[in-house]
């Protein structure tokens, strides 16, 4: 008999794939999971096997942000379908940020036909290097804040300086989004210093996996990010500022067992003809306020458990 008719090899030679690759039964159980998903979303083989694939720390999506998607996710598909599929989907990584990846998903069939479950493989999305990271004048003191190991304010501004200088000569767009953890502060003091800069690591981290190689992200201050959308025409802007809303929205942290989140605002403005720094940060912060006010006037009455670090969600644009 030959040795890939025993059920322990195929398994091992499953287990062993450096791509990300689960199998699943009828119930989405996961049953195999290969180093290659260890290595992707950081979670432990021995922590996901038993448990369903669509459970929120292993959720993959078609739209990011969306509450567990049951009915219409590969696997639900390839299963009710009985026919491969495929989708650009999120995972979420152990350490609470998200990461675009292709999802294919194929039916899995007994030797009576029968479908008995799914495979699924996974791969992250080719995720361009931050600016910051290719530039080598960036390891002068002060230029990369030393929490998130994004550009720090003063970095930010240089940056804000020349993009406006280039679009009043050559009139290249530019757009700017300001995104604001809502309640920092009291997080800071109930949780502890060390669960804040996780948020905001994680926070940076997905900033970086969904924008542009030519795109500027940095910390602006202490609970608020600003990132430079170069290219990006007026038109396009409530776009992207929705794409990075919704990614912020189902960013967290697991701390003490319990998973932890704060609210974002986002706020944004374009560059426009006469503008200066001062000018245009102004309509940013004045953006960003009302977006503020309108998430905190549409949020129905609660005990303040967003800001104690309490689990929750939630993100608003104006």
């Amino acid at each position: 008999m030959s040795l890939f008719h025993d059920s322990d090899i195929c398994r091992s030679i499953l287990e062993s794939l450096p791509a990300g690759l689960c199998v699943v039964d009828m119930q989405k159980k996961i049953v195999i999971w290969s180093d290659g998903a260890e290595r992707i979303t950081g979670h432990l083989r021995h922590d996901v096997i038993g448990h369903s694939c669509i459970s929120e720390t292993l959720l993959h999506c078609d739209q990011p942000g969306c509450e567990f998607c049951k009915e219409d996710c590969p696997v639900a598909r390839a299963i009710k379908t009985s026919h491969p599929t495929e989708s650009i989907g999120f995972l979420h990584h152990k350490t609470g940020y998200e990461i675009p990846v292709r999802v294919r998903a194929v039916p899995v069939h007994n030797q009576h036909g029968s479908i008995i479950g799914a495979v699924e493989t996974f791969e992250e999305l080719q995720q361009t290097a931050a600016p910051i990271h290719r530039d080598g004048s960036l390891t002068l003191p002060g230029c990369i804040d030393e929490v998130t190991d994004v550009a720090s304010h003063a970095l930010m501004l240089s940056h804000l300086r020349r993009t406006l200088a280039t679009f009043v000569e050559v009139q290249m767009p530019f757009a700017v989004l300001s995104m604001r953890l809502e309640g920092l502060p009291h997080f800071r003091a109930s949780l502890g210093p060390e669960a804040a800069s996780s948020l905001l690591r994680v926070v940076a981290r997905s900033l970086e996996s969904t924008l542009w190689s030519t795109d500027f992200i940095g910390r602006w201050s202490d609970d608020q990010f600003l990132v430079i959308l170069n290219g990006c025409r007026e038109e396009a802007l409530p776009a992207v500022r929705e794409r990075v809303r919704r990614i912020l929205s189902g960013d967290g942290i697991e701390w003490w067992g319990e998973r932890r989140s704060l609210p974002v605002a986002v706020g944004e403005a374009s560059a426009q003809p006469g503008d200066t720094v001062e000018a245009l940060m102004q309509r940013v912060q004045k953006s960003l306020e009302a977006a503020s006010a309108w998430r905190t006037n549409s949020a129905p009455a609660s005990n303040g458990s967003s800001c104690n670090g309490s689990p929750s969600k939630g993100s608003s644009g104006s």
